[in-house]
C-alpha cells in the first residue's frame, strides 16, 4: 500500500477501486454498494486483506471481490441466512459462508438482495449480544 492509499478512508478506497475498474464491474460493484447502504444506513466500510471491500455492521456482512467475469459478494454467514429467492449461486459447499456471483449484464434482485443483507445485521446483532 502507497503512502497515499494509508491516508485514504475505506470508503475512498472503494470509490478508487470502483473507478479504476472501469467498466461492467465497476457499475455493479457500486450498484450492490448502493444497494448495502439502502438495507443498512448504519453500515461500516472497511478495506481489508489486499485490497477488498468489506461491508460490516455488529461484525462482517459481506466482502466485494472482482474478477475478470464476476463480481463476487460473499456472505460471511451466509449459510445460516434465509434465501427464498435463492440468490446465493456459489462457494453452496461450506458451512459458513455463502456468495452470489454477478455477471456482465446480469439483473440484480434488488428487494431479495436488501433482504439478505438485513438478514445478515440481524444474524449479526444476535451473536453475543443482551
Amino acid at each position: 500500500m502507497t503512502v497515499s492509499q494509508e491516508s485514504k478512508s475505506p470508503s475512498e478506497l472503494i470509490d478508487g477501486r470502483i473507478k479504476e475498474l472501469g467498466d461492467w464491474r465497476g457499475d455493479m460493484l457500486g450498484r450492490l454498494r448502493a444497494l448495502i447502504h439502502q438495507a443498512d444506513p448504519d453500515v461500516v466500510e472497511t478495506w481489508k486483506w489486499r485490497g477488498v471491500p468489506v461491508w460490516e455492521h455488529d461484525g462482517m456482512i459481506c466482502t466485494g471481490e472482482t474478477y475478470k467475469s464476476v463480481v463476487k459478494l460473499t456472505f460471511a454467514k451466509g449459510a445460516a441466512l434465509p434465501d427464498p429467492a435463492r440468490l446465493f449461486n456459489s462457494s453452496l459447499d461450506g458451512n459458513t459462508r455463502r456468495a452470489i456471483d454477478f455477471q456482465k449484464g446480469e439483473e440484480v434482485n434488488e428487494d431479495a438482495f436488501k433482504a439478505l443483507v438485513r438478514a445478515a445485521v440481524a444474524l449479526n446483532k444476535s451473536k453475543g449480544r443482551k
